[in-house]
């Protein structure tokens, strides 16, 4: 996957037309962004997916990477909406390589970077 090889974006968020039920980039974050900037561009009443490369260092002062999928579904976001992320997830989960961790949250505690780090360990 370019995003964990190549380290060209920091995270990619996913949106499913409702009409032609394809999943379709919403959002890329660059380089230089970070995981606030990822939460801060997932909205607040509609489901959404999102890739995001974490990067560490591990307590043996390690640098290393890992790939979080997240299956963002806010209780504000219409029920439709969220049955067709539910039933729509494994399958863009397959065509995904590299995915180390995943994460489903329905609010932004759900989802904090103590959450992303504590997973990562």
């Amino acid at each position: 996957m370019e995003m964990k090889w190549k380290k060209v974006h920091r995270y990619i968020v996913f949106k499913i037309d409702e009409e032609s039920r394809l999943v379709t980039v919403d959002k890329v974050g660059g380089p230089g962004e970070n995981y606030d900037d990822l939460a801060a561009s997932l909205p607040k009443d509609d489901c959404r997916y999102a890739v995001f490369d974490f990067d560490f260092v591990t307590v043996d002062n390690c640098r290393k990477s890992k790939l979080f999928f997240i299956a963002w579904s806010p209780s504000e976001s219409r029920i439709r909406a969220k049955i067709l992320y539910a039933t729509s997830k494994a399958g863009l989960r397959r065509v995904l390589d590299g995915i180390s961790y995943e994460l489903q949250a329905t609010d932004p505690t759900e989802m904090g970077m103590d959450v992303i780090k504590d997973r990562a360990k």
